[in-house]
């Protein structure tokens, strides 16, 4: 009895441990967790009425409240199954559990001064002739339960062949305990099945939720991109005839911030995470130049010292642009690298570019990898006020301006991939 004692006590403490858990942690809504909590709160009154019946300290005197006491649990026994299917999603319980307890607690109520399904003599409690019926309700309610888990389990997209070991181990934790006579573990084996289904459950609903969110923000990021990519492009149109000046410079940085992590430069920076960053949103580099009127961007002369300083005004407002498009809909981080890239692309090496003449690593790392990739497309890019020159030419600029105008590390990365495309 000290074991059996035992037994009872592991399981409360494990149906107290679940009911904290349904209610702080589960994924489940309030309607499952509410099944979930009447399932657990079965179990803790089957388990305990279970064991004052089998504890062996009978006597006689208290036959009436244990036959009450055995009424209600034989009652509540078969609809424990459908609590834990409207605690898995399975609609319209509340009716069927009604079904399942009423008709059996009547049928219980009626028999119990005949001792049909069971009785209380004088040496304890002992199973009716027509105990037979109380069985048959009982396994209904398991081929129920079976039921309901392999038809929610199909409305989950991560369900496995686990699905139909939980069934198992639900079935032979409540069939074993009842078919031998002298074993009185039924709801401790019976709870910590339920136990198991609940985490089986809820981690598929977790993984379910997951792959949603993972799907959800893919999708936030794709608008993100088409968003980025479609202002850049009109952007762009108005500064060009082509208007694929974004979508060669966007590669362009892929190919420099690939090839500097495959040789090891900037490693403590550049990872898979940074290449696909920057050529995200390197398409966002010239957003400033929406501050500058059409008139200045499409003069086909050079351009006075005045207009020129116009231009420039681009790189300080890009930064701005940048983040009041991107404020509200991303992180900080994401909006810092994309004004980085938008500020910071027209400073040079040497400390003489603008808007805030940085030097060498003080200009961040995106900034001078976009600078190598927009100087090298607008050398052999057509423009309003330039005719193009030949890549070769580009290049020889590129190598000769490394260490002034570009970070002679990139420029050297640049230059040896960029042959490779």
């Amino acid at each position: 009895m000290d074991f059996y004692l035992s037994s009872i006590i592991l399981i409360e403490l494990l149906m107290i441990a679940m009911v904290f858990h349904v209610i702080r942690h589960s994924g489940f809504n309030k309607v499952q967790k509410t099944w979930y909590l009447v399932t657990f709160f079965s179990v803790m009154f089957c388990a305990l009425a279970e064991y004052f019946v089998h504890c062996g300290y009978y006597d006689q005197k208290f036959a009436v409240p244990l036959t009450i006491i055995t009424i209600i649990q034989f009652s509540t026994a078969p609809a424990m199954a459908v609590f834990f299917s409207g605690a898995l999603g399975m609609h319209k319980q509340a009716k069927r559990a009604i079904w399942f307890f009423i008709p059996h607690a009547l049928m219980e109520i009626i028999s119990a001064p005949f001792g049909w399904i069971f009785y209380f003599a004088e040496d304890g409690y002992h199973r009716g002739n027509l105990f037979v019926i109380y069985s048959a309700f009982y396994f209904l309610s398991l081929i129920y339960l079976m039921s309901s888990m392999f038809i929610v389990g199909k409305k989950f997209r991560h369900r496995d062949v686990s699905t139909i070991v939980m069934a198992v181990v639900i079935l032979i934790a409540g069939i074993v305990p009842v078919t031998f006579l002298n074993i009185h573990t039924a709801y401790i084996s019976i709870g910590m099945a339920a136990c198991l289904c609940y985490i089986y459950y809820n981690d598929l609903v977790q993984e379910d939720t997951r792959s949603d969110l993972i799907s959800n923000q893919k999708k936030i990021t794709e608008m993100q991109e088409h968003m980025i990519s479609g202002l850049a492009g009109i952007i762009e149109s108005r500064d060009t005839e082509t208007g694929q000046h974004v979508a060669r410079t966007r590669d362009y940085v892929k190919i420099i911030a690939e090839g500097a992590m495959k040789d090891g430069v900037y490693a403590d920076q550049i990872n898979k995470e940074y290449v696909d960053l920057i050529y995200t949103l390197a398409p966002m580099h010239d957003v400033g130049k929406i501050v500058v009127s059409d008139t200045i961007l499409k003069k086909p002369g050079k351009l006075t010292p005045e207009e020129f300083e116009q231009i420039k005004l681009h790189a300080a407002s890009g930064g701005i642009v940048v983040r009041r498009i991107l404020d509200g809909i991303t992180d900080e981080n994401y909006i810092k690298f994309a004004s980085d890239i938008a500020t910071y692309h027209h400073e040079r090496w040497d400390g003489t570019g603008y808007p805030e003449k940085l030097k060498g690593e003080e200009i961040p790392l995106c900034a001078r990898i976009m600078a190598i990739a927009d100087v090298y497309d607008a050398l052999i890019s057509e423009r309003c006020y330039k005719e193009p020159i030949p890549p070769e030419e580009a290049l020889k600029v590129i190598k000769e301006e490394s260490g002034t105008h570009f970070d002679p590390k990139l420029a050297e990365v640049f230059l040896k991939y960029i042959d490779k495309t």
